[in-house]
């Protein structure tokens, strides 16, 4: 078998691992959320990113947690901006 059709699989089976896993390491996590290790330890001893450190020396992520974090600070779309104020006019013209 190719080697690079090997390095493949073994990639796309780590990502199957890690996605069934509820707490990350350093490096899983920074796989996952596809922030740079660097980056990564830089938002950890801000305090900028949730995590544990239950030794005092490994980094633990919850996925949840991360996922949470990620998705923080939304922006709607055009689309559902143009909703909610279509939803709002209807109830104000209601209510007169």
């Amino acid at each position: 078998m190719d080697t690079l059709l090997i390095l493949e699989r073994l990639d796309r089976l780590e990502k199957l691992l890690i996605g069934s896993k509820e707490v990350l390491t350093f490096d899983e996590a920074s796989d996952y959320t596809g922030i740079s290790r660097s980056y990564l330890y830089k938002l950890t001893a801000s305090g900028k990113i949730p995590h544990s450190k239950p030794n005092g020396k490994m980094l633990f992520f919850e996925k949840k947690k991360l996922v949470d974090w990620l998705l923080q600070n939304k922006r709607r779309s055009q689309q559902e901006i143009e909703a909610e104020a279509l939803t709002h006019s209807m109830r104000h013209k209601n209510h007169r």
